[in-house]
């Protein structure tokens, strides 16, 4: 990821659909300690392929929903950041 500050490693968790176009279930990615999260989603989504379902798509950081993509994250060394699709089923 471009950045032009200081980053760090967080672990990234895909889940259901996103996991199945990302062909895993977790990636190490670094980002920036600081940055918007509809900017991060965009560059995770073209990263891990993801843009079928990107409008779709819930952020969870350290287990806590992002609300409003035009917040900003604010990252430290080892967080987590969850990618989850709507689930689908019955």
């Amino acid at each position: 990821m471009s950045t032009d500050g200081p980053v760090v490693n967080v672990h990234v968790l895909f889940f259901a659909k996103a996991r199945e176009l990302a062909n895993s279930s977790r990636s190490n990615v670094d980002v920036p300690t600081e940055i918007v999260a509809s900017d991060l989603l965009d560059q995770l989504v073209s990263r891990f392929g993801l843009t079928t379902i990107r409008d779709n798509l819930i952020l969870a950081h350290n287990e806590s929903y992002i609300d409003n993509l035009r917040d900003s994250i604010l990252f430290k060394e080892g967080d987590e950041l969850a990618i989850i699709p709507p689930l689908s089923g019955g």
